[in-house]
C-alpha cells in the first residue's frame, strides 16, 4: 500500500515554558499530537505520523505542521508553522530536515522543528516526474489510454522559478467548443529539475495492456493517466511550462449586439378578482409596450383566452432586464382609464431561464401596490414564452386542456420561490463617488469661470437606480468630482423579487439631457442565498467599479452605449461606495406605509475603514514583444499605456478637485502613505519615496512584419511599466475567486478532454472523467483548507461572511459529490456524468463570480499620437499575486498573449476579427510590501535597466527596460497539410483560401488555392533565424505561440479574413536527438475561430528546432521540391504526412432537386462533379433538367489513396455545374462533406448467423448489426429511452449459442388486445410496455359514447393524445424515479452503505424498494390484470401523434438515400451562421460508399449481385412514377398574429410543383388555434414535383393575405423510405367504421412485398392464427367483421401483426411507419429561426399503378351538438338585505335574480322582483333558457359572433361552459345593488344541498375535496346553492341561497317538449305565493303605515305619548304655580 510516513522529532528554540501540541496535516487530513507538558526549549515529541493514500504522491502537494501552545482552559494559541513542498520526498523517497517556523505575518521565527519523511509507493519507484520529458504513447488498435488510473495527482502549479513544480495542469490551454482533434501522440510538458537530464528522455514509455482493472498496476508507478491533459488537440499544443499562461482564442465581445427575440404571452383567464360586479381587463406590458384583452362585463373569474406576441430586436441584456407586467383594470373604457385591481410583475429573463424558456398553463398571483397590507387580489391564467433567435419551444399538447384548477400548486413562479411571498424593502444606501471624468468640455468651463469667478468641477453627479420596473434618484451634487450624497434610495417589493437585476448608474445631471456616466447591474443572486443556511440579499458597504466609454469628453460620444452598461467598458469610469440590505416586512404592523413608491432619505456617513485598510499596490507589466500591428496604424510611431483606475492614466485620468477642502484630505492620504512606506523595510523607505509611477512605453515607430501588419523592434531590450496606486485591501475576495477559478479551469479542461475522448472514440473515457471528478474533489477539499483565514480583516461585509460560509459549504458538498459520482463512473454511465460534472462547472462559474469589487481592472491600451487606438482590458484577480500559489491569479507573473481590440461598437464584425496588435506581456500585481519577487516570472538571462535619474545603488527600484543577452537562435518548420470545413467568403459559396502563420517578428503566407473550403496546401514553410530571448531550457520547455490566420484571396481588394488559431511548436534543441517518440511531430487539428464562432479546421504541425554551433547543416535535412510544377513549394516531408491506402469511392448519383436561377439564367443541364483528395467522378449530364432531373446513370466509383486513420480524411466536395454553349461551365453550388465516417462500409461479421448480406452502409444511425439484433438506434415509437432503469442488460437473442435457436412467439390476445410476448429482449420489452398503457389508458371522452355508430376519427385522435400525454407523464415519473434512485445511492454511498446493503437499511428504504419494483412489474403485466381494476372504457384504435415532425423520429428518412445541400453565396457571419438557409441554391440526392480496396471476395459472389450497382444493389430504379398525394391537415395551434387586433384569419395552401391547392374561402375567422380538418388530394410526379409546401396564410378583406408560416416536406425521400413512409400502417384492421384500413394494398400484400423485396422466407401461414416469417413466429385473430357482422376468415390480423413489429425481424427489420398525426413548425422568412406556428397533419402517398385508394377519411371538424339549458329559479334565502326603509329605517331588499351561460352579458335572463323581502327570503318560480352549442370533446360551449358594429363576419369563440347566477336588489331610482353570485362549471360542480340550512359556504370554499357532477351525464339537478361576494378585507362571505333546478336536454328533445321563459306558455310555471306586504306602498300607504308602525313601534309610541303627557303637565304645573302662590299669599 502506498503511504506517507512522518516521524515528528522535537520541536527547538520555544520560547517561555509551558504545554505544546502539534498538528501535522496532508491532503487535508490532520493528526494532533500528544500534549509535551511542561516543556522549556525544547519539546520531545517522538510521534509518527502515517498517511495511507490512493493516489500518488505529487511533487507539489504540501505537508503543513503547526505548533501550539496548549491550554486546558482557552483555545490553543498558535507558535507558528512549517509547510514544505513535498517534490524532493516524491523524488527520493526519503528525506530528514530541521527548519524554522513561520508566523503568522510568513516571517520566519527563530523555533525549529526537525521531521523525517518516508513516502513508499506501490513498487517502490519514484520519482520519474522530474525528468520524464514527454510520453509518447503508441497508437495502437485499442485506443489510447489502456491504463487503469483511479485517482488525481492533485499538482499545483506554481508561479516562481524557485519551485519547479507540474506544469501540466492550469496552464495548458483550452478553449470553449474544443476542436475535433487528433490524438496523435499524448505528450505531458514538464518542468525539468535539471538541465543536462533530458538525455533520457526519449525513450519510449512503455505501456502494460493486460488487465486494465486492477486498482494496482500504475504505470509502472510513474503516472496517472487521468490526469494527461488532452487539450493538445484543441489549439496550443502541450508542452507548457510556468512562464507563459493560455491566450483566448475568441476575439469579438458578444454582448451588446442586438438580437431577435419573441415574447409571446397568452391570457387565458382570471379567477378570484376582488370586487364586486367588475369588468375586468388584463394589460400585458413589456417595456413600454402595452396590449390590452377585451373587457368582460360583470364577472370576477372572466375567461378570454387572447394571444399577444411582443416583437424585439436589442442586445440579450438589456432583454432579460425588460419587465413583463401583468395588470387587471376595473371598468377601463375611452374615457376613464379604470382603477387598478391588482399588478404582478417578473423580468424577461426569469422566463428565460425557466426550461423551454417558458411557463405553462401558470396562474400569476395580482398584488396591488398601492397597498401592500392587503392579501392577494386575484389569479390571472397565463402562458408566458420567451423565443431568441434557434431556440425552439417545444409546446406541451394543446389537445383538450383539463382545467389546472389547482391555483397554489400551478402558480407562475420559477422553481424553489415560496408560493406566499412576503413584502419586503429594498434599501439601496449611496454613499459616495471617486475619480469621475469630466462631462463638460473645457471652453464652458472657461465660459463659468468668467461669469462666476471661480473654478469648478466640470461634473454634477447624481445616481439613478432600476429595480423592478421603478426607478429612484440621489439629490444632485453639484460640481463636484468627488460626490457624497450619504441617501438611501429604497424599493417596496415582493420577497423573493422576480427580478434579478438592479441597476446602479451615475448619472451627469445637465439642462439639455442627463447622460450616464457608467452604470453597474448588481445580480441578486450573487447577493443571497436561498438555501436553509442561505441569507437575505446583502452587499457592502463597498465600492463597484463602473467602466465605459474613454475618459476624454467629446459632445458626441460615441461609445455612450458602453456608459450604459451595454458591451465591455474600455476605461474606468469612477467608483461608487455602496451597500444594499433587505428587510423583510411585517405587513401587519400598523405604521406601516402601505404603498410601494420609491422613497429617497438621507442616512449617516460611514467610516473610511469600514471598506477596508488602504494599502499601497505596485503593479509591474513588460512588454516582450508587440507584434501584428495593423497596418492602418502602423506608420506612425505607437507607445502602449497601462491603467489601473486613474493611476497610470496621463492624458484623461484624475479630474484633480478643485477645493480647499479636498487638499487638506489629499494631505492627510500622504501622510498615510508615507507611513506605509516606513513600515516596510528601512532601507528601501528613502528610494520608495520618490519612486514616480512610470506607465507608459517609449514611443516607437513599427516595422513592417508583412502587408498586413507591423511589429515593434523591441529585440533584446524589453520596456517596462510600473504603477503605484493605494486601494483598499480586499485580495481576500479576488483570492477565494481565483481558487474557484482555478478549479473550474482544471475541470473544463478536463471536461473537454473527456468530450475529445469520447468524440473521437478513443478507449477508457470514464477513466479521465474519474480522474477529473478526483482532480475536482481534492480541489474543492483544498479551497475549504485554504479559504479560512482572515476572517476578521477591517472592511469585511456581512456578504463576505456569508458567501465564505455558503462557499465552503457548496465546496465541501461537491468535494463529496465529485467523490461519490466518480465511484459511479462506468462505461455505460459516462455521459450522464458528464452532465453532472458540467453542472458542477457552472456552480463553481457563477461561484467564482465575486458581486464586491475590490481593484478595479487593468486596461492596455495602444497610443498613437496621444489617441487611444486599441485596447486590451484584464482583470486584476487574474494577476493578483499571494504567496500561497492557489489564491494566485492564473496570469500572475506569467507571460500572456494579449491581443488588443478595438473599443465599443467598433469592435463588432470584421473590424472585431482583426487583430490589433498582438502583445507578448508580462504583469505582476501584489502589496508593495510583497514585491521583491516581481521578476521571477519572466523568462531568465536579462539585466534589468534603471532610469537615469535615479542614481546608482538603488537597488529596489523596479527596471524601466530589461536587457536580455541570453539569445537562442531556432528554425521553424511549418508543416500546412490541409483545412476543412472553412467559412465560404465568395459569392460562389466558395473561398480562395491560403494561410499566414506568425511567429514572434516573422510571418509567410502558403499559396493560394482556388475555389474551394477544403484546401490542401501540402506546403511546409520554413523560418529560418528566428532569434528568441531567454535561456534555452525555458524556451524548450515554454516556446511562444504561433497564430496562424487563414485568408480568402480577392482578385481586387484586400483579402478577406476568414479565421485564426494557435498554435504551440514542439520544440527540439540541439543537443536533442531528432527521433521518435517526439519527431517528427504528427499532424494534429486545430479549431479555427472566427469572432465567437468556428470557422473550420486546420491540419498541420509546427516544429521549433534550435540551430546549434554547427549552423543549419546539423538540422534534419529537407527534401527538395518533388514535382515541377509547383516551382519551389516544399511538400510536407514523410514522416509527417499520413500514411496512405487505397480506397474506392463508390457514389449513388438519383438525382437533383429545387436549383435556383444563376444569373437569371435556368438551370438547365446539370452535371453533378465529385472530387476527394485530387481525385474525382463526374456524374452523366442531365440532358433536361425540367423534364427529368434524375441521373440516368446511377452507380459510379473511383479510387483513391486516403489516410489511413479516419480522423484525417479529407472532405468530399460535392459541385454542381450547368453546362452551357460553347463548352462554358457555370457552378452552381456546392457541399463539402467533412466526414466520410458515416459512408464507411464495413464487411460483415462471418460468425454471425445470416451474415451474407448483412453489411450495411455505416449510416451514422444504422451500425452493422449482428445477425439480427436490433439496430439500437433505429428510430423509435415515441422517446422509450426512459424507462430502462441503469445498470439492465439487454440480451440479444442472437448472441446465444446456436444450437438453441429461437422462436420468439408474439400473440394477440383478443379481449384486451395487448400484446403479450414471449421471451422477448429488454429493448423490446420497453415499447410494449408502453403499447400495454395506451390500451389500458386509452379511454374515450364518455360512457355515452361507447356505441361504435359515435365514434369517428375524431375519438381517435384525442384518445391518442390522451396517450402521448399519459406517455410524456410517465416518462417525466420515470426520470424522476431514476434521479430519485440515483440520489438513494449516493445518499447511501456518502453513509458508506453498500448499495447490496440499501435493502437492510431500515424499513423505510426497503419499502420504497419494493413499491418501485412493483409499480414496474405492474408496468410489465398484461394489461389484461389494468383492465379489471379500471371502470371498463370503451376501446379506440389509436393512431401515434408526434409532437414533432416524422422526419426527426426517423433520421430524415436519409436510410439509402441522403440530401446534400448546395449552398452558394458567402456566409452570413451572424451568429453560428444561422442564415445558412438562404445560401441554399438546390439540392443534390445521392449516396456514397467508401471501402477498402481489395474487397472480400463473398460479397461479389453473391446470388444476384449486380456489378454495375456495386454496394447499391437492390435500390428502386430513379424513372419518374406518378404518385396521389393526399395531405390531411388537422389543425394549426399558437399562430403568430397577423392583423392589428392580435388574432388572424388562417387558411392553408398547399404547394407542390406546378399544382396548388387555396382553401381561401374556407378561412377561419380570427382565430390562432384553428381546426381545419381537411383532405387535399393532389397528383404529382416524382422527381419534378416531391417538395411539398402546406403554408397557413391570413386572409385580408383588403391587400394580399400575408403569409403566416410555412412547413416544406420532402415527399420523395418518403416515398422511397424503408420505413415505408408512403401510408401509415394501423395499429388495427378493419373493414368498416371510423378506423377503416386505408391502404390500397391489404396487410397480407404488404408483408408478401416486404418479404420479397429482403429476400427472406414466409410468410408462412399455420393454423391456429401463426405466421411465420424469417424465423419468427407471429400469432394473432384469425376472423373479421363486416358491416353487416358477418364473420370472415382472414390472415390481415396476423399479417398487420407481423408489419407492426417489422423491427423484429433479423438483418431487414426495421419500424416502419406507424397511422400518425405529426407536428410541424411553421417558419417565415422574415423571422429567421424563430417559430411562427405549428400545424398537425400527415401525408398519404399512393403510386397510379397500383389499385387506387379509397375516399380520404373525413376529418372534418365535429360539429358542436346543439344543446338547451333550463334553469328554473325557484326560491331564494338569507340574502342579505341592502336597503333602508324611508319612514322606518326597517332592512329589506327587493330581490332579483339574474343568469347567464355564455360570452357573457348578451344573453342574460333576469326573474321578476320579488319586492320588499324582510327576510332575506325571495318565491320566483322562473325559467331561464339558454341553447348552446357544445364540443364534447373539447368539452367547450363554440359561439360565433361579430366582434363589433365593423366586423366583417362572425369570430369564433370556444369557452368552458360554466353557468354565471348572481342576485341583486333592484332600485327604482339609482343603479341596482349586486349582493352576491356563484358560477358553476357545468362539467364539475358540486352537488346542490337538499335544504336551504345544509347549503353553507364550505360547498365553494373545498370545492376540491367534495364529489362535483357533470350536467351532460346527470341531466337533471336540483339543489341549493351559496351566493357569494367578497368583504373589504377579501373574505368570502356568505350574501344568499338560491334553489334553482338544471335541466339538460338536446335540440331534439327541446324541440319535442318546448318550454316557456318566465312563467310562461308551454309548460308554464304557477305563480309564486309571496306575502302581500311586498306591493303594498302602492295599494294603501296608511294600511301598510299602520301596519309597518304599529307592527313595529308600538310600545315606543306609548312610551313617548306617556313622556308628552308628563311633560304637559309639568309645564301647566310651572305656568300655574306663580298666579296661585300670589293668590294664597295675598289670601285671595
Amino acid at each position: 500500500m502506498m503511504a506517507l510516513v512522518v516521524h515528528l522529532k522535537t520541536v527547538a528554540h520555544l520560547r517561555g515554558k509551558g504545554d505544546r501540541i502539534a498538528k501535522v496535516t496532508f491532503r487535508g487530513l490532520s493528526f494532533l499530537s500528544r500534549v509535551a507538558e511542561n516543556c522549556d526549549e525544547v519539546a520531545h515529541f517522538n510521534e509518527t505520523f502515517r498517511w495511507p493514500i490512493a493516489s500518488r504522491l505529487d511533487g507539489n502537494e504540501m505537508l503543513e505542521i503547526q505548533v501550539y501552545n496548549y491550554s486546558k482552559v482557552f483555545s490553543n494559541r498558535l507558535v507558528g508553522t512549517f509547510c514544505m513542498v513535498l517534490q524532493k520526498v516524491a523524488e527520493e523517497g526519503h528525506l530528514e530536515l530541521t527548519e524554522t517556523l513561520l508566523d503568522d505575518n510568513n516571517a520566519s521565527i527563530k523555533t525549529s522543528v526537525t521531521i523525517e519523511i518516508r513516502y513508499q509507493a506501490m513498487d517502490g519507484t519514484v520519482g520519474v516526474w522530474s525528468d520524464g520529458e514527454f510520453l509518447d504513447v503508441p497508437d495502437d488498435r485499442d485506443g489510447m489510454f489502456t491504463f487503469e488510473t483511479d485517482s488525481l495527482l492533485s499538482g499545483r502549479s506554481h508561479g516562481s522559478a524557485t519551485s519547479p513544480g507540474r506544469t501540466l495542469q492550469g496552464s495548458i490551454p483550452t478553449f470553449r467548443k474544443a476542436g475535433k482533434g487528433v490524438f496523435s501522440a499524448m505528450k505531458l510538458g514538464k518542468m525539468k529539475s535539471s538541465k543536462d537530464d533530458h538525455k533520457r528522455a526519449d525513450e519510449p514509455a512503455v505501456l502494460d495492456m493486460e488487465d486494465l482493472d486492477r486498482k494496482a498496476m500504475r504505470l509502472a508507478g510513474t503516472f496517472d493517466p487521468d490526469t494527461i491533459s488532452l487539450a493538445s488537440v484543441t489549439a496550443v499544443t502541450t508542452n507548457v511550462s510556468n512562464k507563459r499562461s493560455k491566450p483566448d482564442i475568441k476575439m469579438e465581445p458578444s454582448s451588446g449586439r442586438p438580437v431577435d427575440y419573441q415574447i409571446s404571452i397568452t391570457v387565458i383567464e382570471a379567477r378570484q378578482l376582488i370586487g364586486l360586479n367588475m369588468d375586468p381587463v388584463v394589460c400585458v406590458e413589456i417595456g413600454d409596450d402595452k396590449k390590452y384583452t377585451s373587457m368582460k362585463e360583470s364577472t370576477n373569474c372572466p375567461y378570454y383566452n387572447d394571444y399577444f406576441v411582443f416583437d424585439f430586436h436589442v442586445p440579450p441584456d438589456v432583454m432579460f432586464d425588460k419587465i413583463i407586467k401583468l395588470s387587471v383594470i376595473h371598468s377601463k373604457n375611452l374615457l376613464r382609464s379604470g382603477t387598478l385591481v391588482g399588478t404582478f410583475k417578473m423580468d424577461v429573463g426569469t422566463v428565460y431561464s425557466q426550461p423551454e424558456h417558458q411557463f405553462y398553463h401558470k396562474w400569476a398571483s395580482l398584488s396591488d401596490p398601492d397597498d401592500i397590507t392587503a392579501g392577494c387580489k386575484g389569479y390571472i391564467k397565463c402562458d408566458i414564452a420567451v423565443v431568441g433567435k434557434g431556440d425552439n419551444i417545444k409546446t406541451p399538447h394543446k389537445a383538450n386542456e383539463t382545467d389546472e384548477d389547482d391555483l397554489e400548486g400551478n402558480l407562475l413562479l420559477p422553481e424553489g420561490i415560496p408560493a406566499e411571498r412576503q413584502w419586503a424593502r429594498f434599501y439601496v444606501k449611496i454613499y459616495r463617488a471617486e475619480g469621475l471624468p469630466k462631462m463638460n468640455t473645457s471652453i464652458m468651463a472657461n465660459v463659468k469661470k468668467a461669469f462666476i469667478g471661480e473654478n469648478r468641477d466640470l461634473v454634477d453627479p447624481y445616481v439613478q437606480v432600476q429595480f423592478a420596473g421603478q426607478k429612484g434618484k440621489t439629490s444632485v451634487q453639484k460640481s463636484s468630482y468627488e460626490p457624497i450624497w450619504n441617501e438611501q434610495v429604497i424599493f417596496t417589493e415582493l420577497f423573493p423579487p422576480l427580478c434579478k437585476r438592479l441597476k446602479v448608474q451615475i448619472r451627469d445631471s445637465d439642462k439639455v439631457n442627463d447622460v450616464a456616466i457608467g452604470t453597474h447591474f448588481i445580480d441578486l443572486r450573487k447577493i443571497s442565498n436561498d438555501g436553509d443556511k442561505g441569507f437575505l440579499p446583502t452587499m457592502g458597504p463597498a465600492w463597484v467599479n463602473m467602466y465605459g466609454s474613454t475618459r476624454q469628453y467629446t459632445l458626441m460620444d460615441e461609445h455612450q452605449d458602453l456608459n450604459d452598461g451595454l458591451g465591455e467598458g474600455v476605461s474606468f469610469r469612477a467608483r461608487l461606495l455602496l451597500s444594499v440590505a433587505v428587510e423583510i416586512l411585517d405587513t401587519t404592523s400598523p405604521e406601516i406605509i402601505s404603498s410601494t413608491d420609491v422613497q429617497v432619505e438621507c442616512v449617516s456617513n460611514i467610516s473610511e475603514s469600514a471598506t477596508g485598510k488602504i494599502e499601497e499596490f505596485f503593479l509591474f507589466g513588460s512588454f516582450l514583444e508587440a507584434t501584428m500591428i495593423d497596418r492602418k496604424i502602423g506608420d506612425k510611431p505607437i507607445s502602449f499605456e497601462i491603467t489601473l483606475g486613474n493611476y497610470g492614466n496621463q492624458i484623461d485620468g484624475v479630474s484633480k478637485p478643485s477645493s480647499a477642502k479636498k487638499k487638506k484630505k489629499d494631505a492627510e492620504n500622504e501622510e498615510e502613505e508615507s507611513e506605509l512606506i516606513q513600515n516596510s523595510s528601512e532601507d528601501e523607505a528613502d528610494e520608495d519615496r520618490d519612486l514616480v509611477s512610470v506607465s507608459s512605453t517609449p514611443v516607437m515607430k513599427p516595422v513592417i512584419t508583412d502587408r498586413n501588419y507591423f511589429h515593434l523592434p523591441y529585440f533584446a531590450k524589453k520596456p517596462c511599466v510600473y504603477i503605484k496606486s493605494w486601494w483598499q485591501d480586499q485580495r481576500r475576495r479576488l483570492y477565494n475567486s481565483n481558487m474557484m477559478d482555478k478549479i473550474a479551469d482544471k475541470l473544463e479542461e478536463g471536461l473537454n478532454d473527456v468530450q475529445e475522448v469520447i468524440k473521437t472514440e478513443k478507449a477508457f473515457p470514464e477513466r479521465r472523467l474519474r480522474g477529473v471528478l478526483e482532480e475536482l474533489s481534492v480541489g474543492c477539499s483544498r479551497f475549504v483548507t485554504l479559504a479560512n483565514k482572515d476572517v476578521n480583516l477591517a472592511g469585511r461585509t456581512k456578504l463576505d461572511r456569508e458567501r465564505l460560509k455558503s462557499c465552503m459549504r457548496e465546496m465541501d458538498s461537491m468535494a463529496q459529490q465529485a467523490k461519490q459520482i466518480r465511484t459511479q463512473v462506468k462505461k455505460n454511465t459516462v455521459r450522464d456524468k458528464l452532465k453532472m460534472a458540467q453542472n458542477f462547472l457552472q456552480k463553481l462559474r457563477f461561484l467564482a463570480d465575486e458581486p464586491q469589487h475590490s481593484i478595479p481592472d487593468i486596461f492596455i491600451w495602444m497610443m498613437s499620437n496621444t489617441k487611444r487606438i486599441a485596447y486590451a482590458r484584464i482583470p486584476s484577480k487574474d494577476i493578483l499575486y499571494s504567496i500561497v500559489d492557489e489564491e494566485s491569479g492564473k496570469d500572475c507573473g506569467k507571460v500572456k498573449a494579449v491581443f488588443l481590440k478595438l473599443p465599443g461598437k467598433k469592435g463588432f464584425g470584421h473590424a472585431g476579427w482583426t487583430v490589433q496588435a498582438k502583445l507578448e506581456l508580462y504583469l505582476w500585481l501584489g502589496l508593495n510590501k510583497q514585491r521583491k519577487d516581481f521578476l521571477s516570472g519572466l523568462p531568465n538571462g536579462f539585466e534589468e535597466i534603471k532610469a537615469d535619474k535615479m542614481g546608482p545603488g538603488l537597488n529596489s527600484v523596479p527596471p524601466v527596460s530589461l536587457v536580455y543577452n541570453m539569445k537562442q537562435v531556432f528554425q521553424l518548420r511549418a508543416h500546412m497539410y490541409q483545412a476543412r470545413s472553412l467559412f465560404a467568403a465568395d459569392s460562389s459559396g466558395l473561398s480562395d483560401p491560403f494561410a499566414r502563420v506568425f511567429f514572434s517578428t516573422h510571418s509567410q503566407v502558403t499559396e493560394v488555392l482556388s475555389e474551394t473550403l477544403c484546401p490542401t496546401w501540402d506546403q511546409l514553410l520554413v523560418f529560418d533565424d528566428v532569434e528568441l530571448f531567454g535561456e534555452a531550457s525555458e524556451l524548450r520547455d515554454d516556446p511562444p505561440i504561433i497564430v496562424v490566420e487563414l485568408y480568402d484571396q480577392d482578385t481586387v481588394g484586400k483579402a478577406e479574413f476568414i479565421g485564426r488559431t494557435f498554435a504551440k511548436p514542439t520544440i527540439k534543441m540541439c543537443e536533442e536527438h531528432y527521433g521518435p517518440p517526439r519527431f517528427p511531430p504528427q499532424l494534429e487539428y486545430y479549431q479555427i475561430y472566427r469572432g465567437n464562432c468556428t470557422a473550420g479546421e486546420l491540419l498541420a504541425a509546427f516544429e521549433l528546432l534550435q540551430i546549434g554551433q554547427g549552423g543549419r547543416a546539423d538540422l534534419p535535412p529537407l527534401e527538395g521540391p518533388t514535382d515541377s510544377e509547383h516551382g519551389p513549394i516544399l511538400p510536407v516531408p514523410l514522416g509527417i504526412r499520413p500514411v496512405l491506402s487505397r480506397y474506392r469511392i463508390e457514389v449513388l448519383f438519383w438525382g437533383l432537386r429545387d436549383l435556383k436561377r444563376i444569373n437569371l439564367a435556368q438551370v438547365d443541364r446539370p452535371r453533378v462533379d465529385i472530387e476527394c483528395a485530387g481525385r474525382g467522378v463526374q456524374s452523366a449530364l442531365i440532358q433536361n433538367y425540367k423534364k427529368n432531373p434524375n441521373f440516368s446513370t446511377l452507380v459510379k466509383w473511383f479510387e483513391v489513396d486516403l489516410p489511413e486513420n479516419e480522423l484525417l480524411h479529407p472532405p468530399l466536395n460535392i459541385r454542381v455545374v450547368d453546362c452551357r454553349a460553347f463548352g462554358r461551365y457555370i457552378l452552381v453550388g456546392s457541399h463539402a462533406v467533412t466526414s466520410l465516417r458515416r459512408f464507411i462500409y464495413s464487411a460483415p461479421d462471418k460468425t454471425s448467423n445470416n451474415w451474407a448480406t448483412a453489411a450495411k452502409l455505416m449510416n451514422g444511425y444504422m451500425v452493422l448489426t449482428n445477425g439480427g439484433s436490433q439496430p439500437r438506434s433505429s428510430p423509435s415509437l415515441s422517446p422509450r429511452t426512459f424507462s430502462r432503469p441503469a445498470g439492465d442488460l439487454i440480451v440479444n437473442m442472437d448472441s446465444e449459442p446456436l444450437v438453441r435457436k429461437m422462436d420468439t412467439v408474439v400473440k394477440l390476445d383478443a379481449m384486451s388486445d395487448a400484446v403479450v410476448k414471449v421471451d422477448m429482449n429488454e429493448e423490446e420489452s420497453d415499447k410494449e410496455k408502453k403499447k400495454k398503457k395506451k390500451k389500458k389508458k386509452g379511454g374515450v371522452e364518455e360512457e355515452d359514447e361507447t356505441d361504435e355508430s359515435v365514434l369517428d376519427w375524431w375519438s381517435k385522435y384525442f384518445a391518442s393524445i390522451e396517450t402521448l400525454k399519459e406517455t410524456l407523464r410517465a416518462q417525466e415519473a420515470a426520470q424522476a424515479e431514476a434521479e430519485e434512485r440515483e440520489d438513494m445511492e449516493i445518499a447511501a454511498e456518502a453513509a458508506d452503505i453498500k448499495p447490496d446493503d440499501l435493502l437492510l437499511k431500515g424499513s423505510k428504504t426497503k419499502e420504497r424498494g419494493k413499491d418501485k419494483k412493483s409499480s414496474k412489474d405492474k408496468k410489465k403485466s398484461h394489461a389484461s390484470d389494468g383492465m379489471e381494476k379500471r371502470p371498463v372504457k370503451a376501446r379506440v384504435d389509436e393512431l401515434l401523434v408526434y409532437n414533432k415532425e416524422l422526419e426527426s423520429e426517423y433520421a430524415n428518412f436519409e436510410d439509402w438515400l441522403h440530401t446534400f445541400n448546395l449552398y452558394r453565396g458567402k456566409a452570413g457571419d451572424d451568429d453560428e451562421h444561422a442564415l445558412d438557409d438562404d445560401r441554399i441554391v438546390g439540392r443534390f440526392k445521392g449516396s456514397l460508399c467508401m471501402y477498402k480496396l481489395p474487397l472480400s471476395e463473398e460479397i461479389t459472389r453473391e446470388a444476384g449481385f449486380d456489378p454495375n450497382m456495386g454496394m447499391f444493389q437492390s435500390i428502386p430504379h430513379n424513372d419518374p412514377i406518378n404518385v396521389l398525394v393526399r395531405v390531411y391537415v388537422v389543425r394549426a395551434t399558437d399562430l403568430h398574429p397577423a392583423d392589428i387586433n392580435g388574432k388572424a384569419d388562417p387558411y392553408v395552401v398547399i404547394k407542390l410543383g406546378k399544382s396548388e391547392v387555396k382553401d381561401k374561402e374556407n378561412y377561419i375567422s380570427k382565430q390562432l388555434n384553428p381546426v381545419f380538418g381537411k383532405s387535399f388530394d393532389i397528383e404529382a410526379t416524382f422527381p419534378m414535383e416531391s417538395m411539398l409546401t402546406v403554408s397557413v396564410y391570413d386572409w385580408d378583406l383588403v391587400g394580399t393575405d400575408d403569409l403566416i408560416g410555412e412547413t416544406k416536406i420532402d415527399l420523395e425521400n418518403r416515398f422511397y423510405s424503408k420505413y415505408r413512409a408512403t401510408c401509415g400502417i394501423s395499429s388495427n384492421y378493419s373493414v368498416h367504421g371510423y378506423n377503416v384500413w386505408r391502404d390500397p394494398l391489404k396487410p397480407s400484400q404488404i408483408l408478401t412485398k416486404l418479404c420479397k423485396d429482403g429476400k427472406i422466407d414466409g410468410p408462412h401461414y399455420g393454423p391456429g392464427g401463426k405466421v411465420k416469417v424469417a424465423s419468427r413466429i407471429f400469432l394473432g385473430p384469425t376472423e373479421i367483421e363486416d358491416e353487416n357482422g358477418l364473420k370472415k376468415q382472414t390472415e390481415e390480423h396476423l399479417s398487420l401483426n407481423v408489419l407492426n413489429h417489422w423491427e423484429e425481424i433479423p438483418r431487414v427489420g426495421c419500424k416502419l411507419v406507424p397511422e400518425h398525426v405529426e407536428t410541424r413548425p411553421l417558419l417565415n422568412v422574415d423571422k429567421p429561426g424563430i417559430e411562427q406556428g405549428r400545424i398537425e397533419m400527415w401525408v398519404d402517398m399512393f403510386p397510379m399503378d397500383m389499385p387506387a385508394p379509397g375516399p380520404a377519411i373525413d376529418i372534418s371538424p365535429r360539429k358542436p351538438k346543439r344543446y338547451e339549458l333550463r334553469v328554473i329559479i325557484w326560491n331564494t334565502d338569507e340574502v342579505i338585505l341592502e336597503d333602508d326603509d324611508y319612514f322606518t329605517g326597517e332592512k329589506s331588499s327587493d330581490i332579483f335574480v339574474r343568469g347567464w351561460l355564455k360570452g357573457q352579458q348578451e344573453d342574460k335572463q333576469d326573474t321578476d322582483v320579488h319586492y320588499h323581502s324582510l327576510t332575506g327570503e325571495g318565491n320566483f318560480n322562473w325559467r331561464f333558457v339558454y341553447p348552446f352549442d357544445y364540443l364534447m370533446a373539447e368539452e367547450k360551449i363554440v359561439i360565433s359572433k361579430k366582434e363589433s358594429m365593423f366586423s366583417w363576419d362572425e369570430t369564433e369563440y370556444k369557452i368552458p361552459p360554466r353557468l354565471t347566477l348572481q342576485v341583486w336588489d333592484a332600485d327604482h331610482f339609482s343603479a341596482d345593488d349586486f349582493l352576491g353570485a356563484i358560477e358553476l362549471d357545468l362539467n364539475r360542480f358540486p352537488r346542490g344541498a337538499k335544504t336551504a340550512k345544509q347549503c353553507s359556504l364550505n360547498m365553494i370554499r373545498n370545492e376540491h375535496e367534495l364529489p362535483t357532477i357533470s350536467i351532460f351525464k346527470q341531466k337533471r339537478v336540483k339543489g341549493w346553492w351559496p351566493f357569494v361576494a367578497r368583504d373589504e378585507n377579501d373574505e368570502m362571505e356568505l350574501t344568499g341561497k338560491v334553489e334553482a333546478e338544471l335541466h339538460l336536454v338536446t335540440a331534439e328533445e327541446a324541440e319535442k317538449s318546448p318550454v316557456g321563459l318566465g312563467r310562461n306558455e308551454p309548460d308554464p310555471l304557477e305563480k309564486p305565493n309571496r306575502p302581500d306586504t311586498s306591493l303594498m306602498w302602492f295599494l294603501s300607504p296608511l294600511k301598510s303605515i299602520r301596519y309597518f308602525i304599529w307592527h313595529n313601534y308600538r310600545w315606543l309610541i306609548l312610551k313617548a305619548l306617556g313622556l308628552i303627557l308628563l311633560l304637559l303637565m309639568l309645564g301647566l304645573f310651572l305656568y300655574s304655580v306663580p298666579g296661585y302662590l300670589v293668590k294664597k299669599m295675598l289670601g285671595a
